[in-house]
């Protein structure tokens, strides 16, 4: 495609901003770029104002302005998620731009809300979680302890996360994003784990989407020490001592049958996006959910994808009212 021509490009432009407006999700392919520069510019006619990746749980480092890393290895199954949905301010939609890819595996894969939320609020599952709300419980390490340990066990340290030294900086920006805080020891080496950050998140399982005008799955399992089950390092350690752990809004624990039937809920709406090299995706945060299963790659091989954080939104839960009417589970 001829970017430089700029009737094409504008003609791209609107096609883009109709399609997102309707559905919430784009793959633009063949575009023959190779640059994340330049897969960034197009991305921008949507992905605008984007937000700071401040408070994440993930371990991401920028690749060019405004794009990131994904933070995760690829030997770890990243099960369907809401970016940032464990923090009173989240993001609004993500990019996802292909620097490299390999043919056939590596696939990233979207969830459709709108017919997952509605499957999962037919089942008594889908209305416990309605009714309770959930806890999202984060654990975050301390780097400069770490400087002389082994850090394959380490999910993210609190000063990376937040982009902080001190804590007293860190306990402001938790607090403005909703988080309770308390500094704990470190469940691996102790009191020399240094300072120890644990946060906790009360919320709805859902959000409100305006796009939509009703109420939507906000929540997944990717919150919990499952996320861990086979990602190096972590993996190797009990879930009461992995830095993720989920529990519904009073406190009470889920059952491993309720968090199978949330995968398989997600699972049903899920539908791939095949990489190639210079194809751009667009999410929109509240309709779909997004996630990837493991993959390997061959000597050789390379898989890169680079990631666009949408504009800042403040978390406002669910709306009463606003509902989407529920669909038959087959017998549920």
């Amino acid at each position: 495609m001829d970017f430089n021509n700029p009737e094409t490009l504008e003609l791209l432009k609107g096609r883009m901003i109709e399609t997102f407006d309707k559905v919430g999700l784009i793959h633009l392919v063949n575009t023959g770029l190779t640059d994340l520069a330049d897969m960034r510019s197009i991305a921008s006619t949507i992905v605008k104002n984007p937000m700071e990746y401040k408070g994440g749980a993930n371990a991401r480092d920028g690749i060019v302005a405004n794009v990131y890393e994904t933070g995760a290895p690829k030997e770890a199954h990243l099960h369907y998620h809401h970016e940032m949905a464990y923090v009173s301010k989240s993001t609004s939609m993500l990019g996802f731009l292909c620097e490299h890819h390999v043919d056939d595996k590596g696939w990233s894969f979207v969830s459709d809300q709108v017919g997952m939320t509605k499957h999962i609020l037919a089942t008594p599952f889908g209305r416990k979680l309605k009714d309770k709300g959930i806890c999202y419980i984060r654990c975050l390490t301390d780097r400069d302890a770490y400087s002389n340990k082994d850090e394959s066990v380490v999910y993210n340290h609190w000063q990376k996360s937040f982009g902080v030294e001190t804590m007293d900086e860190v306990e402001v920006l938790a607090k403005e994003r909703g988080l309770k805080c308390e500094w704990g020891v470190d469940p691996v080496h102790g009191p020399s784990g240094g300072r120890y950050l644990i946060t906790r998140f009360y919320v709805s399982a859902f959000e409100y989407c305006p796009a939509t005008d009703s109420n939507l799955m906000y929540a997944s399992v990717a919150d919990d020490a499952m996320w861990f089950d086979a990602w190096p390092g972590v993996m190797e350690l009990p879930n009461y001592q992995r830095p993720l752990k989920l529990t519904y809004g009073d406190d009470s624990e889920f059952t491993k049958e309720e968090f199978q039937q949330w995968v398989d809920c997600y699972d049903l709406y899920g539908v791939p996006i095949k990489w190639k090299t210079g194809d751009i995706a667009i999410v929109c945060n509240w309709r779909w959910a997004h996630g990837r299963p493991a993959y390997s790659l061959e000597e050789g091989e390379r898989r890169q994808l680079g990631v666009m954080l949408g504009e800042t939104f403040s978390r406002i839960e669910h709306m009463d009212g606003k509902w989407p009417e529920m669909a038959s589970t087959m017998g549920e």
